[in-house]
């Protein structure tokens, strides 16, 4: 099957060749991406776009929570985090709220930062290890 558009290849390509670590910051970035589109659609009255993409946020947490490696001690705090940020969503949703929406961004948006660092370190780390072998 061949892909017609080139952004939509290259967007598969990426999806396919990304790290673990990667594919985690791809899931932050369009968490981000959907309730600043649903944010948008609440503003705009847009009540079926707004449901849209805060499910759409939604279902991306909830892959978050089912990836998580529950034998690593961070990951209990993280799964409480991670159903917070789920039942503010779905509230958000209910009330059309974007204080809540702006509440959760700020946490998606420390998660995706701070796991930057970290593919970043990694990164410098294997670099490192590369050049001294």
């Amino acid at each position: 099957m061949a892909v017609n558009n080139p952004y939509q290849a290259y967007q598969q390509n990426s999806l396919n060749t990304a790290s673990p670590g990667e594919l985690t910051l791809m899931l932050y970035n369009g968490c981000l991406k959907f309730i600043q589109q649903a944010k948008l659609a609440i503003q705009n009255k847009n009540i079926q776009e707004k449901n849209t993409n805060l499910i759409k946020a939604q279902k991306i947490i909830q892959e978050l929570m089912v990836t998580l490696n529950m034998d690593i001690p961070l990951s209990k705090d993280l799964m409480a985090m991670y159903d917070y940020l789920n039942r503010r969503l779905v509230e958000a949703n209910m009330k059309n709220d974007l204080e809540i929406l702006d509440e959760v961004a700020g946490f998606v948006t420390e998660y995706r930062d701070t796991w930057k660092q970290v593919i970043q370190i990694n990164r410098q780390k294997q670099f490192s290890q590369g050049g001294q072998a």
